[in-house]
C-alpha cells in the first residue's frame, strides 16, 4: 500500500478503544499495514501523544484478536498520534489544516466514530481543511436519527466529499458467520434446493444481550431497540438470509429484500410487533425517570416473494436478558406433527457455530430422536487465528476500495422508512411497551 492516513473523530470513545484501535493494531501485525501508515486519533482531552499511546496500549492488550509482541505494539504506537481539539469548533479546524499541510498521503481515511448528531459539524469543519486531499469517510451507525434527518446527512456528505468516497459501515456484516450464510446456502445441494417456502417453516434472527444501557443512557434513550439494533443489524442480516439470487450483485439483491418486507396495516400491528423495556431501566444514569424507550422489539416479518411465501421472519433484540447471543434459526418443516422439526441454527456470537439437527431412530426402541451435527469454527484454533474481526475486515476492505460488504444508501433509506412506519403504526394503535424482568431474554407478550 502507499501512505495511508486514517483520522479517527471520537479518538477517546469506547469505539476506538475496544474495536478500532486493537483492529488496526492487528492488521499491522499482520503485515496488512507497514510503515506508511499515520493514525490521528482526535479528541478533546488533554492528552500527549505518550498519554493516549499508554491508555491504548491497554485497551491493545486486553481486546486484541491476536497475541499482543510488545515489540510490535511499541512499533505500531510509534504510527498513533493524538490530536487535541474541540471538533464541535469550528475554528478549530484549522489547527487541524495545518498539521496535515506539509505531509503527503495517497489515501486518507477519516473515521466518524462519534453519534450522528455530529456528522453534519466534522464535514461543515472538514471543508476548511484542504489539506485532506479527497478523503474517504468512514459513517458508524445509526445512519441519522431518524429518515428525514439520515436523508438530509447523506445528501451532504455525498455532495461534499463524493458518493463513492463513503462507506458506511455496519459491522455485522463484516462477521465470519454472517457472511458463512451465503456460503453454507451456495455450495450444499441439501440446503440450496430448501432454501424456499416448500421446506423452511420460519426464521428466527435474535440478537440478545446481558447488559443493559450502561454508560450509554443518554444516546440510547433517544435511540431505542428499533434503532439502535432492529433498523440496521437485524435488517441486513434478514437480507442476507433471503437474498432470491445470491450469484447476482449482493447490495442490489438485498435491497429486492427490503422492498419486499410486508407492510402492516394499524389493526394488524398487534399481531406482528411487540416493544418491551426491562425492569429499571428508568432508574439507568442519563435516563429519562418517564422514558418509553423500547430496549426490546420482537417482529414478525413477512417478504412479499414467491420464495418466501408464509414464511415468518422473527426478529428479537434485547438489552438485559438470560444470555448474550446473536442467532440465525432457521427451522424447516416437519414431515408429520409427530416427529421434531430439522433446525439448522447459525450462532454468530459469542461462539461461532453452526448446528444441524435431524432426526434418527432412538437405539433399541421404536421412537424417533433428534441428534445435532455441530461444526465450532471456535473451537479450531487455526481457524480462530485466521478468522478477521469485524472491524479488520471492514477497515481493510475500505482501504482496497472494497465497499461490497458495506451498506448502501438506498438500502439504509427504505429500512428507515419501514421501521418508522412501524413505530408510527405501533404509537397510533395504542400499543404499550411492555415491562419484562432482567435475566429474561422477551417480554410475555411476544
Amino acid at each position: 500500500m502507499n501512505n495511508i492516513a486514517i483520522t479517527i473523530f471520537g479518538g477517546t470513545g469506547d469505539l476506538t478503544y475496544r474495536k478500532l484501535m486493537p483492529a488496526l493494531y492487528t492488521l499491522f501485525k499482520r503485515h496488512l499495514l507497514q510503515d506508511n501508515i499515520q493514525i490521528c486519533a482526535i479528541g478533546r482531552r488533554p492528552y500527549q501523544n505518550d498519554d493516549y499511546r499508554q491508555i491504548i496500549y491497554n485497551w491493545i492488550q486486553n481486546y486484541a484478536r491476536l497475541k499482543v509482541n510488545e515489540q510490535e505494539l511499541q512499533n505500531f504506537l510509534l504510527h498513533v498520534i493524538y490530536f487535541k481539539m474541540d471538533f464541535t469548533n469550528l475554528n478549530e479546524y484549522q489547527q487541524l489544516n495545518f498539521f496535515f499541510k506539509n505531509k503527503i498521503f495517497d489515501q486518507h481515511v477519516i473515521y466518524f466514530a462519534v453519534a450522528p448528531n455530529y456528522f453534519e459539524i466534522i464535514s461543515k469543519g472538514l471543508s476548511q481543511a484542504n489539506y485532506i486531499k479527497q478523503p474517504k469517510i468512514i459513517l458508524e451507525k445509526p445512519f441519522g436519527t431518524d429518515l428525514n434527518n439520515a436523508r438530509e446527512l447523506s445528501q451532504k456528505l455525498e455532495k461534499q466529499f463524493g458518493k463513492k468516497q463513503i462507506y458506511r459501515i455496519n459491522h455485522y456484516l463484516g462477521k465470519e458467520m454472517v457472511r458463512n450464510i451465503l456460503t453454507v446456502r451456495n455450495t450444499n445441494p441439501l440446503f440450496a434446493h430448501a432454501w424456499n417456502k416448500d421446506f423452511i417453516e420460519s426464521i428466527h434472527i435474535s440478537a440478545f444481550e446481558t447488559v443493559g444501557v450502561e454508560t450509554r443512557g443518554s444516546y440510547y434513550d433517544q435511540t431505542g431497540a428499533l434503532k439502535d439494533m432492529v433498523q440496521n443489524h437485524l435488517l441486513q442480516i434478514l437480507s442476507i438470509v433471503a437474498i432470491d439470487n445470491p450469484q447476482n450483485n449482493i447490495a442490489d439483491e438485498q435491497y429486492k429484500i427490503f422492498k419486499s418486507l410486508k407492510p402492516f396495516t394499524l389493526a394488524e400491528i398487534k399481531k406482528h410487533m411487540v416493544l418491551g423495556q426491562y425492569e429499571g431501566y428508568t432508574k439507568e444514569e442519563k435516563v429519562n425517570p418517564l422514558s418509553q424507550t423500547e430496549t426490546y422489539a420482537g417482529l414478525k416479518l413477512y417478504v412479499d416473494h414467491p420464495r418466501w411465501k408464509n414464511v415468518a421472519f422473527y426478529i428479537e433484540t434485547g438489552k438485559r436478558c438470560q444470555k448474550r447471543a446473536i442467532t440465525v434459526t432457521i427451522k424447516f418443516h416437519r414431515i408429520n406433527k409427530n416427529i421434531p422439526a430439522n433446525i439448522l441454527q447459525i450462532q454468530i456470537q459469542p461462539t461461532e457455530s453452526i448446528n444441524l439437527s435431524f432426526n434418527i431412530k432412538t437405539p433399541g426402541q421404536d421412537s424417533i430422536s433428534s441428534v445435532n451435527m455441530n461444526f465450532c469454527q471456535d473451537c479450531n484454533l487455526q481457524f480462530k487465528l485466521n478468522t478477521p474481526e469485524a472491524y479488520e475486515r471492514m477497515i481493510l476492505s475500505c482501504l482496497n476500495n472494497d465497499d461490497t460488504w458495506f451498506a448502501k444508501w438506498d438500502q439504509i433509506e427504505i429500512c428507515w422508512q419501514y421501521i418508522q412506519k412501524l413505530k408510527q403504526l405501533y404509537t397510533a394503535a395504542n400499543l404499550p411497551i411492555y415491562i419484562y424482568k432482567q435475566g429474561e431474554n422477551h417480554p410475555h407478550e411476544f
